[in-house]
């Protein structure tokens, strides 16, 4: 048997060619295409090709050519079945089963997808030739929409004068009609009418391309109906995991880095129409993680912007404490709040395509700024307001799945908590005031902290704790051994502390043969300060801290190792260079 077209087609929908291929392959950006050394054959020039538009690749010194399937099953080894279930579990997809029951939805999923189709059809046609529809038509004209727009997303009016139930029951049945959802039971009336009627409808379609439901948009000043409605669930249509305008939004991922992910159907229509087109919008429901993840196969950068009023920022902060889970070291997500509390529609609509970028560009607030800047305008100078504050961070951070991005927002958390309660363990006079930085020095630091590399920042911590706990180290030798430091500054300062003791026993700084503006540095720059100071009688959380930050460095110089022997190995291809990476890579997997 073989397996749906359906299946196949949302499986490499969700699955870029580079993403499978740079599994095996390392792959460099050209242009639109990859370029990497072939899987066939051993070269030294690179004449292997990948491209995520057209969904193949090609290799020029052996005329291998295909799509994801191929290049599983040809470098692999295996049978299309065998694959077929690989890059199932890769897309994040349900193994398919041949049973009975499958055969059964594969029939039940042809029929809902063509009542869909010609439901969608039928009132595309009522909205432009339906003198019932004038007000719709009237309503997205001031709405700005033109019939190029209308007709770009399939837009149609369910009008009130024809009952297309009966249409439909000549070629299927009560049930099968029902389970669609586009239809309910009246009661009263004691017939079948459109849950639509008298709205205007958005077709939602799948990653493929597919009709899977509808949205809907009441357009005369009814309090008691819903303004918007969407189909309810079916076997084949869940919100969480859908969004609308995806299937046309992914095919720009190849361009494109970042994804503008709104509200309503309009937004997205409007954004597209000013030349936005990488835009989707979540379905009537919360933000969910599989939208978030469904998003991250094709995009680096989400931004989500919703409307600017307080609702848009209710929602926005639920979405933000939902997905904030789901970031990864290699994705961001951001969050963007218009100004005047207008919806992205109106803001494109009145400003313009350029205003919009612009504003995005200088106002986007990663996901974890968005969450902290929001708790900290809740806090008073209570206690336990302050008590509760923290606690929450430290909940929200300890969702999130990817250890190295928990351990980074957890500590961002926690500097600049400290940096709200800087007297914490501290004994100081009521009338002592902190100097206020002058606006240039402010300036100059701030400059000179974003040029700083992580490793730098790192090193910074591991001296700050060196200079402020010396004898703790000493006490702990054991700890920096094999300790490597990159950046030339550090480095001299570190062997001159190593070379002035006697395993960092009786350190005098002032006794230090170097600038003494190394030290400034460190005192500027570790990162970890605020913390160390608040807990410097804890010295069994200070080794913890100590002993992390060591680890970074050594997960830092294994990466450069590691990234040395690939640049070698590209060259080289040896076999004592590929079991040396092999085994870095096994300890970096350890670490």
């Amino acid at each position: 048997m073989k397996y749906p077209k359906e299946y196949l087609d949302e499986i490499k929908t969700r699955l870029k060619v580079s993403t499978v291929v740079s599994k095996t392959v390392k792959l460099k950006k050209r242009g639109k295409e990859f370029v990497g050394l072939s899987p066939f054959k051993t070269e030294k020039t690179p004449s292997f090709t990948v491209n995520d538009e057209k969904e193949f690749y090609h290799c020029f010194s052996t005329s291998e050519h295909g799509n994801i399937f191929d290049f599983v099953m040809k470098t692999q080894n295996l049978r299309f079945g065998e694959a077929v279930k690989m890059l199932s579990n890769l897309a994040g997809m349900q193994p398919y089963t041949f049973s009975k029951q499958d055969v059964e939805r594969e029939n039940k999923w042809k029929i809902y997808k063509s009542i869909n189709q010609n439901f969608s059809e039928f009132y595309k046609n009522e909205l432009f030739k339906n003198k019932n529809s004038i007000k719709a038509k009237n309503y997205l004209k001031e709405r700005g929409l033109s019939g190029v727009e209308v007709k770009n997303f399939n837009l149609g009016f369910v009008t009130e004068d024809l009952d297309y139930y009966e249409v439909l029951n000549k070629d299927f049945d009560e049930e099968t009609i029902k389970d669609t959802g586009l239809f309910y039971f009246d009661e009263k009336k004691k017939k079948y009418v459109s849950r639509f009627r008298n709205r205007i409808i958005f077709p939602i379609n799948n990653i493929s391309g597919n009709i899977i439901g509808f949205g809907g948009r009441i357009i005369d000043d009814n309090k008691n109906l819903a303004k918007y409605i969407n189909s309810p669930e079916t076997p084949f249509f869940k919100k969480g995991s859908n969004l609308y305008n995806l299937d046309k939004a992914r095919k720009l991922s190849n361009k494109l880095e970042d994804v503008y992910l709104v509200e309503g159907y309009m937004d997205v229509i409007g954004l597209s129409k000013n030349g936005i087109e990488n835009t989707v919008a979540n379905l009537g429901t919360a933000l969910t993680s599989k939208q978030i993840q469904i998003l991250n196969q094709f995009y680096n950068h989400i931004i989500i912007c919703f409307d600017g009023d307080q609702s848009g920022y209710k929602a926005a902060l639920r979405a933000a404490e939902n997905i904030i889970d789901e970031l990864k070291p290699d994705k961001k997500i951001s969050f963007l709040l218009l100004e005047n509390n207008l919806d992205p529609d109106n803001y494109v609509n009145k400003f313009g395509k350029e205003k919009f970028l612009e504003f995005s560009v200088k106002n986007s607030i990663p996901i974890h700024k968005f969450i902290f800047q929001h708790y900290s305008s809740q806090i008073s100078e209570n206690p336990s307001s302050k008590a509760v504050f923290e606690k929450n961070l430290r909940e929200i951070a300890s969702k999130i799945k990817d250890s190295f991005v928990k351990k980074y927002t957890l500590e961002y958390f926690l500097e600049k908590i400290s940096e709200l309660t800087p007297n914490i363990n501290f004994n100081y006079s009521r009338n002592f005031k902190t100097p206020t930085k002058s606006l240039e020095k402010t300036k100059n630091y701030y400059n000179e902290t974003k040029s700083l590399k992580s490793y730098e920042i790192k090193e910074f911590s591991f001296l700050y704790i060196i200079l402020k706990k010396t004898e703790l180290i000493s006490q702990n030798l054991h700890l920096i051994e094999n300790v490597k430091l990159y950046s030339k500054e550090n480095k001299q300062l570190y062997e001159e502390i190593l070379n002035q003791t006697n395993n960092l026993s009786n350190l005098d700084i002032n006794k230090l043969d170097l600038d003494k503006n190394l030290i400034n540095r460190v005192n500027n720059y570790a990162s970890i300060k605020h913390i160390i100071l608040k807990n410097l009688n804890d010295e069994t959380k200070i080794l913890a801290i100590f002993s992390e930050i060591i680890q970074d460095l050594k997960n830092y110089e294994l990466e450069q190792r590691i990234l040395e022997l690939e640049s070698k190995f590209s060259q080289d291809l040896s076999e004592s260079t590929f079991n040396e990476l092999k085994e870095l890579k096994k300890r970096q997997k350890i670490n």
